[in-house]
């Protein structure tokens, strides 16, 4: 019976993610963050127990990706869809949101043939991704990043999917400072960050992390 349990945890959070999906379709854009956000929460419990109850699987892989295409993929590509066919009188152009979901795609099937990313990530994870653009709308009015800049935006997220560039991963394989400096450094500002902000401080966490990352990549892997 616990075998079954990550793979349910993984099908709620392909099923939410499709729920949000068609609350987008529906008109109802605003909902997306939440639904990203509930999707990421099962993202993260079906890994956690697939560890501690020892049945991480083959099928639970690729499971997992499939049901990230969806909540962290097609998700976002069609709110950046909505919000473009909004804000621009090109009828086309907002098609180019849906290469957000191809980039997604592609990012997950490179990170299950990569046993570099055992510790680190390469590329920008898909559900970071995902939080960045459906939060977009809790910027504060004088931060504007609709219409073409947010296809700017679009077009740079797809490329940080696929960038040989290391990103942190909250893995710990001790609880030291010193090994870990970058990680505690970015718990710390993400915990600074939504206590005074609450929920509107996710269109600067994913940025700060790029960030920290980026900074990371001067500094000896230890520290990354």
């Amino acid at each position: 019976m616990k075998k079954h349990i990550p793979n349910s945890l993984t099908c709620l959070n392909l099923i939410t993610g499709a729920i949000g999906c068609i609350a987008i379709i529906r008109g109802n854009s605003e909902w997306a963050i939440y639904f990203v956000l509930i999707s990421a929460f099962f993202d993260f419990l079906d890994g956690f127990a697939a560890r501690l109850l020892h049945v991480q699987s083959a099928i639970g892989k690729e499971l997992d990706s499939l049901a990230d295409v969806i909540s962290f993929g097609l998700l976002p590509s069609l709110f950046v869809f909505a919000q473009l066919e909004q804000q621009l009188d090109q009828p086309y152009l907002p098609y180019v949101a849906l290469l957000i979901g191809a980039f997604s795609a592609i990012r997950l099937a490179k990170f299950n043939t990569d046993d570099r990313q055992s510790d680190q990530f390469i590329g920008l994870p898909t559900p970071a991704n995902a939080l960045l653009l459906t939060s977009l709308p809790l910027l504060p009015s004088a931060i504007d990043l609709s219409g073409y800049p947010l296809l700017a935006l679009a077009l740079v997220t797809c490329y940080l999917l696929v960038a040989p560039l290391p990103m942190i991963a909250l893995k710990f394989n001790d609880w030291s400072w010193k090994n870990n400096q970058l990680k505690y450094s970015l718990v710390i500002l993400i915990v600074l960050l939504v206590a005074m902000l609450q929920l509107k401080a996710l269109p600067f966490v994913i940025p700060a992390y790029v960030v920290l990352s980026i900074i990371g990549n001067f500094r000896p892997a230890k520290d990354v």
